[in-house]
C-alpha cells in the first residue's frame, strides 16, 4: 500500500468513525437534561413562552428541560453562550428579532455570528405590536394620530430600549409616514408603559402580552395593530394597514435555535417536539390568552423568515443610523 493510499484509508476510516458517532448520538438523544437559554430576565414575555414550551417539550422528550436566564447586552450574552456550547442538542436558545435580525446591524462587533454559529430549530410565537397613546392624546385612530403627530414638534415616543422591536417599529412608522419623532428609551417595557400611562410620554408601540391589561382598563388607548390581520382577543382594534398605512407590519417574534453543527437528526427531533407542543390545546390556550400568535414552522421556514426580517430591519437601522456600541 502506497503512502497516499494509506493516508486515504486513514481519512476514510476517521470519517466513518465520525459518522458512526453522530448516528449513535442521534439514536440515544436525549439521555440527560437539556438546558434552555433565555437571554432575558425571568418573568418577561420571552421567559414565560420558554418555560411554557419547555415544560411541555420535556414530557415528549422524556428529559427535564431547565430554563437558564442569561440576560444582558440585548440578548448577546445568551446568544454567545449558546453559540459556544457543544453542538449536541443539549443547549437550546430562545432566539428572537434582536439576536437574528437586528443585532448584526446595531453592533459593530459581535463575539458570535448568528448566521454561522446558530442553527434554527423552528419558530415558536410572535407578539403583535399595538400603537397606543395616553388617553389624553386627541386621537382614536390612525388618521387622527397622524394629524396630531404632525402638529407636534418632534413628539416623544417610549420604547423598552434602543434597538428593541418596539423602537424599530416606531422608526419604521416614522420613515413610512414622514413624521418627526423623538425616541425616549427605557430599561424594559414596564417602566416605558407606566410613563405612557402616566402621561410623561404620549405614545409607544406595546406588545399584546404587556398592553392587554392597560388597554382593557382604558389606561392606554389603542390606535392600531401592526399586523397583517386583526389579532385574537383584540378584534375590535383595526390594523394600521386597514387604516391606510399600506404594508406596515411589525412583531416581536421568537423561535428556538441550537449551536451550529448540531446533527440534523437531533434538530429534526427537537422540531417535532416543538411543533407538537405548539399544537397542543393546553399550550395554545395559555399563550393565545396572552395575545400571542403561535407560529410553528420547520427549521428551513425559520431560516427564511429570520433572513427576511434581518433584511427588513437592517435597512431601517442603517437608514436611521442606530448604533449600540
Amino acid at each position: 500500500m502506497t503512502q497516499i493510499t494509506r493516508r486515504a484509508a486513514l481519512l476514510l476510516s476517521a470519517a466513518c468513525m465520525a459518522l458512526s458517532s453522530t448516528v449513535l448520538m442521534a439514536q440515544t438523544y436525549p439521555s440527560k437534561p437539556i438546558e434552555w437559554v433565555v437571554p432575558y430576565p425571568a418573568g418577561g414575555g420571552t421567559d414565560v413562552v420558554a418555560r411554557t414550551l419547555a415544560e411541555a417539550m420535556s414530557q415528549s422528550l422524556a428529559q427535564p428541560i431547565i430554563v437558564n436566564n442569561k440576560p444582558g447586552a440585548a440578548t448577546n450574552i445568551g446568544a454567545d453562550y449558546t453559540a459556544r456550547a457543544k453542538p449536541d442538542g443539549y443547549t437550546l436558545l430562545s432566539a428572537d428579532t434582536a439576536t437574528l435580525a437586528a443585532n448584526p446591524f446595531l453592533y459593530t462587533k459581535l463575539s458570535y455570528d448568528a448566521q454561522k454559529d446558530l442553527a434554527p430549530v423552528g419558530l415558536s410565537a410572535r407578539f403583535p405590536l399595538i400603537l397606543v397613546v395616553n388617553p389624553k392624546v386627541p386621537a382614536g385612530n390612525w388618521e387622527e394620530f397622524l394629524a396630531w403627530a404632525k402638529t407636534q414638534d418632534g413628539a416623544n415616543f417610549a420604547s423598552p430600549g434602543a434597538g428593541s422591536p418596539h423602537h424599530l417599529a416606531t422608526e419604521l412608522l416614522r420613515l413610512q409616514a414622514g413624521l418627526t419623532l423623538t425616541h425616549v428609551p427605557y430599561r424594559g417595557a414596564a417602566p416605558a408603559v407606566q410613563d405612557v400611562v402616566g402621561g410623561q410620554v404620549p405614545f409607544m408601540f406595546v406588545d399584546t402580552a404587556i398592553g392587554q391589561q392597560f388597554i382593557n382598563t382604558g389606561r392606554l388607548k389603542p390606535i392600531g395593530v401592526a399586523s397583517a390581520q386583526r389579532v385574537k382577543n383584540f378584534e375590535s382594534i383595526a390594523t394600521l394597514q386597514e387604516q391606510g398605512l399600506d404594508g406596515f407590519e411589525a412583531y416581536a417574534w421568537q423561535g428556538v435555535a441550537v449551536p451550529a453543527k448540531t446533527p440534523q437528526a437531533i434538530v429534526d427531533q427537537l422540531n417535532t417536539a416543538l411543533v407538537d407542543t405548539l399544537n397542543s390545546p393546553e399550550v395554545q390556550e395559555k399563550l393565545i390568552s396572552m395575545g400571542l400568535e403561535l407560529t410553528p414552522s420547520t427549521a428551513a421556514q425559520m431560516l427564511e423568515y429570520s433572513q427576511a426580517e434581518r433584511a427588513k430591519w437592517g435597512e431601517v437601522i442603517q437608514r436611521v443610523g442606530i448604533k449600540l456600541d
